[in-house]
């Protein structure tokens, strides 16, 4: 008696084949692996020794009308950042400012203003120090000049709040792993259908007892373990060779690994849309290209969105390579879990529900 024929072995069969022949195409190693690490190792080698930093930001409530505030206004060497009173406490955490000076007036005769710095334990020591001498070398020379009666016309004190050091590989890592993703789901899922069926391997293989959703399921597993398993590559290098952050440890090292699979399939029903409508395999890069490219740059993969004008922040939150940069990044620096990132995650499944209803009803199984 013939045993029954089995979808889900000869699905597997497809997992198998599929998954032995990307690992065995340089060009899909060197893209989805080698390459983003490449740029990690650029990117980390720009942060090492993490630098010289005076940015600082004004305390809203200090007084401004006063000789310290315009000395300080003036100091080529310290960068007064201007921004809303959370995005400023953000950037304070994450040592990204040295400092928050607040200049008040003290009852001390003798030292008639208090500069207050406000700083984190986030903040490189080295950056406070070099604050602190300018502002101790603008008083001198204030005092020297204006107040030679006076003690001093300032003392400086030093409040410090906890916070984590945010270093340049906790941007870039994230937007490395959606980089690798976006760019192997869509280049991968696209190029590999569309051979298949202009190859008539897709129609003989619909003429075999398997069902059609086995055929697929089958090329596209194979595709996101391949894919996974780079996520997990990237994560660990930077991680070890990097300090990447990973906020609760391996909750979060798991969190970002259930994100790029999420990622992985929203992206891939592009490279399903773009197999079915590409008339040949030379425009398959430029459809590709149209759809990648303006994200790379609009969605915080290489540089931060703030760089950008504020028009344009409505619109780019909606890129689905912008909600997942997002995601990654509150969930492995910040803490978040998945959960608390609903508008990425639905902003990423509308994309998502979209392309596959789309695709579904263009896909074809021969030329």
């Amino acid at each position: 008696m013939n045993k029954p024929y089995s979808q889900w072995t000869a699905m597997w069969s497809i997992v198998k084949a599929s998954t032995k022949a990307i690992f065995k195409s340089p060009q899909a190693v060197f893209f989805s692996l080698f390459f983003p690490i490449v740029l990690i190792v650029i990117f980390g080698a720009l942060s090492g020794g993490g630098g010289i930093s005076v940015d600082v930001a004004i305390d809203k409530k200090s007084d401004t009308l006063n000789v310290l505030y315009v000395a300080i206004k003036n100091i080529s060497a310290v960068n007064i950042i201007k921004s809303d009173e959370q995005d400023i406490q953000d950037r304070l955490k994450k040592g990204r400012i040295t400092a928050i000076i607040s200049i008040n007036k003290s009852n001390d005769s003798t030292n008639p203003y208090v500069l207050n710095l406000k700083t984190s334990s986030a903040v490189q020591r080295q950056d406070l120090n070099i604050l602190t001498t300018i502002l101790n070398s603008v008083i001198a020379k204030i005092d020297e000049a204006a107040f030679p009666s006076t003690k001093t016309i300032a003392k400086i004190t030093t409040d410090e709040i906890k916070g984590r050091p945010y270093k340049l590989i906790d941007f870039y890592l994230p937007g490395m792993l959606g980089f690798s993703l976006i760019g192997a789901a869509v280049f991968g899922v696209a190029f590999v259908f569309f051979s298949l069926r202009e190859t008539l391997v897709l129609k003989r293989m619909y003429s075999t007892p398997i069902k059609k959703g086995y055929i697929v399921a089958g090329e596209s597993i194979a595709r996101i373990l391949f894919q996974l398993a780079t996520a997990v590559v990237l994560i660990l290098f930077g991680k070890f060779f990097y300090g990447f952050t990973l906020s609760n440890g391996w909750i979060t090292f798991f969190e970002l690994i259930l994100l790029s699979f999420f990622g992985l399939i929203v992206f891939m029903g592009f490279g399903f849309f773009i197999s079915s409508v590409a008339k040949n395999q030379n425009v398959i890069p430029i459809y590709a290209n149209l759809f990648m490219f303006p994200q790379y740059f609009l969605s915080g993969t290489f540089f931060p969105k703030s760089a950008l004008p504020a028009g344009m922040q409505g619109f780019i939150k909606f890129l689905p390579l912008t909600a997942l940069n997002d995601a990654m990044r509150k969930v492995s620096f910040e803490g978040l879990h998945i959960w608390e990132t609903p508008s990425e995650v639905i902003i990423l499944a509308a994309w998502g529900i979209i392309m596959f209803i789309i695709a579904s009803r263009v896909f074809k199984w021969e030329s």
